[in-house]
């Protein structure tokens, strides 16, 4: 890893570099699609094989004619700085984020759209973005808003003007179709036609107007190399139960887990329009399809409350055989649900044990547009692992900051330190996961893990590891996963 600052105008003269060293044709360059849910647990997909009553066929069509990750990860277990790092291949504490109040993304991270434009791609962002100021922004409002002060609840006003300097546009995306639920900020229309950059209101269930977006932008730009950038906001709260999708579940089932299966049914019909676009224009065995999510499900005991009433409850996803959730850096928190597609490039009905992260995409990104090797990229290049070009494990170790958390996964071994606690050590190669500590077992290991942990976190933004205090939900959940208060190892 390279933790030295890195710039667009470096990305720029290692183009130009390429550029004059007989780079391959763009018009021969495959396509990119990243497909992210949000708050998708590890269980809610049927090929995952943990949930009988989850429908998802034509992503369990999309494992069978790819490749599915059995270890995949993403770097934050909450949205913003698991979206930072997917974005730009770099873990986000580089750039001085660790949760959602360290918004925006700064202008001058490289994003993969930036990365890819100079080589011939189009990019199109479409759905929840969530990389600019928001409204507990405090830090940022202080030195950019002086006069904009925080209310009682702690928040703060963003000015439009300030929310469109840090949207996709100003991140390299050409094409964009932005927003979560009814409200988009766009540039195209649903036919595929250019309209003036404005915000467009659409009542129809979100994942259909985000999917039928994802269609538009195919349109425009299937003859051309592209990166197309898909964020579907679903499971997410607030739930909805879109008929045409919720027909297909039992109504005797708690009503937040048959509203989550209903929206994820959206989804999966969506991919499955995707996958039939691809192929109607020709270019389904020229594109590479990652599907992931943002982070783990937020299980908040199971608590099935109305639909309209808490927002930030449970979202009626499940991350079945993990322990933990959203929020926390156990692997219910950040291991989800990964595949990937590209017919006669990567092995159908393959099933990928090493630890992978979403890291990897940005530098797959780079080897597709067949640039230079980008050593300042905390990702590396999946498709020589995929195709037997490579062997080895992709990762010595992955890593993780959050909050008063931060985790270590090297092999089959996890530390997962808690500041004010003793570490917990994990052998994720059994079956009993999570739910056994090793650390007073096998101490030498514990303490290898741990000295390689603080190291990293000694190159980030800021430097070391959690001080903090645990903030009110980490106590709730640590004391409901992990009751028992481990042992410290033996001096």
């Amino acid at each position: 890893m390279n933790s030295r600052p890195f710039s667009a105008a470096f990305l720029c003269l290692a183009l130009s570099a390429l550029c004059t060293t007989g780079a391959s044709p763009a018009a021969a360059r495959p396509n990119l699609i990243v497909i992210l849910a949000d708050d998708l647990g590890y269980a809610d997909l049927g090929v995952q094989g943990q949930e009988r009553d989850v429908r998802t066929p034509n992503l369990d069509r999309f494992a069978a004619e790819g490749v599915r990750f059995t270890a995949g990860y993403i770097t934050a277990p909450q949205c913003s700085p698991s979206r930072a790092g997917l974005i730009t291949g770099r873990y986000q504490q580089r750039l001085g984020i660790d949760t959602i109040p360290d918004m925006p993304l700064p202008l001058a991270a490289v994003t993969i759209a930036e990365r890819l434009k100079p080589t011939g791609y189009t990019s199109g962002q479409i759905g929840k973005w969530h990389l600019e100021p928001n409204a507990l922004c405090l830090k940022w409002a202080a030195t950019h808003l002086p006069d904009q002060k925080p209310n009682a609840a702690k928040r703060v006003v963003i000015p439009e003007a300030q929310r469109q300097r840090f949207m996709p546009k100003a991140q390299g995306f050409d094409d964009y179709f932005t927003g979560e639920i009814n409200q988009y900020f766009a540039n195209f229309d649903l036919t595929g036609a250019n309209v003036a950059p404005e915000w467009r209101k659409d009542n129809r269930f979100r994942v259909d107007v985000q999917t039928d977006a994802a269609l538009a932008f195919l349109q425009r730009h299937h003859a051309q190399p592209f990166f197309l950038y898909l964020n579907y906001f679903a499971p997410h709260t607030p739930l909805e139960l879109p008929p045409a999708y919720a027909a297909q579940f039992p109504t005797e089932m708690p009503l937040r887990r048959r509203a989550a299966l209903s929206m994820i049914a959206g989804i999966d019909h969506g991919v499955g329009r995707i996958l039939a676009a691809l192929k109607a224009h020709g270019i389904d065995q020229n594109t590479l399809i990652f599907f992931t999510s943002d982070n783990g499900a937020p299980i908040h005991s199971r608590r099935d409350s109305p639909l309209d009433a808490d927002a930030g409850g449970w979202d009626g996803s499940l991350n079945t055989p993990l322990v933990g959730e959203k929020g926390m850096l156990a692997e219910g928190g950040i291991r989800v649900p990964l595949l990937a597609r590209w017919p006669g490039k990567i092995p159908a009905g393959k099933v990928f044990d090493h630890p992978v992260s979403s890291l990897d995409f940005a530098a797959t990104a780079n080897g597709l547009a067949g640039l230079p090797t980008a050593p300042h990229l905390d990702g590396v290049d999946l498709i020589p692992h995929l195709t037997g070009g490579n062997s080895a494990a992709p990762h010595e170790a992955l890593y993780w900051r959050f909050w008063s958390q931060a985790a270590i996964r090297e092999g089959q071994w996890k530390l997962l330190y808690k500041s004010g606690e003793p570490d917990r050590l994990f052998d994720l190669g059994t079956d009993e996961h999570e739910r056994r500590d090793l650390a007073a077992s096998q101490p030498d290991r514990a303490t290898a893990l741990r000295r390689k942990l603080a190291a990293w976190t000694d190159t980030l933004q800021p430097p070391g590891l959690p001080s903090d205090k645990q903030n009110k939900e980490e106590r709730v959940w640590y004391r409901a996963y992990f009751p028992t208060t481990p042992t410290p190892p033996t001096p």
